[in-house]
């Protein structure tokens, strides 16, 4: 989390002072219009900085997943930078039109309008005689913007209508490409913020139009077929093992994968929940039934199904050189967990005697499936891992008092959590108040791709 603050807030603050290098005059403006043309120019500059570079994390790019921590933060940071664009295109709407609803009602006198300077660049006579249009357009797709992002961060807007209506932002986004090339100040184009939000706009137009061609994560898709479907009632989670062609390049225990079983829906992101084998190239999800698709795969599903699957993605990978580590299911967050176990399992097979790490397994859950415990019990105890199930209405809530009365060595552990966040938030306070130094040691899946 906090290289996603640094990126967010870091890239702000580095954007404003290159502005301010092209715009010194801005704490002495002349007249208060003078001040709203700058302050147009810096919320658009801001707004639109922020949408493109949310516009190329939509790409989930893996060069920067290591530094982020996982696609899962990446995705964090893509919602926050599309909250910021759309409150600050706020702001810049309103510095670009409330002045002219002052000087309507009388509240300010118009501006006093000289004689506009002849341009000699044909390049700025150009833009300036697309002007009109470029105003136009852009209000329109301020307006649809809105509309799309507000969509985006409502939760129980149905899956299926967002995946839609979520790709038309690569259209809005190109309308104000254009609007922004047009109306920025044209000699700001000669200095560093011209530079920046050259590259910003370049790489933003390109990643919409990969996004319109439905080319995303095409370079790491590979084909597959649904082998068997095992579903436990009891959690309302269903197993599906897939077969993976040629291509897929393995993947570590606790990273996910899209997997598209149906263009009109999308791809999904499922943790694996499989450990891999080359020589039995199979990969395992576990669904269990959240919201409107994953509800209907139980009957949209069938052996023998062709389903493409992208990734691997994440960096919750129980890889942090700790030989003393606590995980901690929450619900299907048990799924990262159940790779990890049986990836143990193979370690322990193939290097008999290498030290392997000492773990406590905690999985709480509010549902029960006495199928599904008995399959984690038996893995748990093939990869030598404690395992601790507490169920809600029988045993009560697990809290971090109740894990460390459990583990007395938990300060020499990294603890590993997947589940509600809301809970896992809850741990963390409750760890780094008992002085665990959680920025390092408690490791977090954000598995919330809206």
């Amino acid at each position: 989390m906090q290289h996603i603050k640094l990126t967010f807030w870091g890239a702000l603050a580095l954007l404003t002072v290159l502005w301010l290098v092209a715009e010194p005059t801005v704490f002495q403006p002349a007249n208060f219009f003078v001040l709203r043309g700058t302050m147009v120019q810096y919320t658009g500059i801001i707004a639109m900085a922020a949408m493109s570079v949310a516009m190329i994390l939509a790409l989930r790019p893996r060069w920067p997943e290591r530094w982020f921590g996982g696609l899962d933060k990446m995705y964090r940071l893509h919602k926050w930078l599309g909250i910021a664009a759309l409150v600050i295109s706020v702001i810049h709407w309103l510095w670009s039109q409330g002045p002219k609803w002052a000087v309507g009602w009388g509240v300010i006198a118009p501006p006093v309008r000289g004689e506009r300077p002849s341009l000699e660049n044909p390049i700025e006579q150009f833009l300036m005689s697309q002007r009109g249009t470029a105003e136009g357009l852009g209000e329109w797709a301020f307006y649809a913007a809105v509309l799309l992002i507000a969509l985006a961060l409502i939760k129980y807007f149905p899956y299926r209508p967002f995946y839609k209506t979520h790709r038309l932002l690569a259209v809005v986004y190109l309308i104000l490409v254009f609007h922004a090339v047009v109306l920025t100040t044209f000699s700001y184009w000669t200095s560093p913020i011209g530079a920046v939000m050259a590259l910003l706009l370049a790489a933003g137009t390109y990643a919409a139009v990969v996004v319109l061609l439905r080319l995303v994560g095409a370079g790491r898709q590979v084909r597959g077929r649904i082998a068997s479907l095992h579903y436990y009632p009891g959690v309302k989670a269903l197993e599906t093992e897939i077969e993976v062609q040629q291509g897929w390049p393995g993947h570590k225990p606790g990273q996910f994968a899209f997997a598209l079983s149906d263009r009109t829906e999308g791809a999904h992101p499922y943790t694996i929940a499989s450990a891999w084998n080359e020589k039995d190239p199979r990969i395992t999800f576990v669904t269990k039934e959240l919201g409107d698709h994953t509800s209907r795969l139980r009957e949209k599903l069938n052996v023998g199904q062709e389903v493409r699957i992208e990734g691997p993605y994440g960096c919750f990978d129980f890889d942090n050189g700790q030989p003393r580590q606590i995980w901690i299911g929450g619900g299907i967050g048990i799924t990262p967990f159940i790779a990890g176990m049986k990836h143990l399992t193979q370690e322990r097979r193939v290097h008999l005697v290498q030290p392997h790490p000492v773990i406590d397994l905690f999985h709480t859950t509010a549902d029960y499936d006495e199928k599904a415990i008995a399959k984690l019990t038996a893995d748990a105890k093939s990869a030598g891992v404690r395992l601790h199930v507490l169920v809600d209405s029988r045993d009560g809530l697990l809290t971090g008092e109740r894990i460390r009365a459990a583990v007395p060595d938990w300060r020499d552990a990294s603890i590993w959590f997947c589940g509600p966040t809301g809970f896992g938030e809850a741990l963390r306070r409750d760890f780094a108040a008992q002085g665990l130094p959680v920025a390092k040691r408690f490791h977090h899946e954000l598995f919330a791709m809206r």
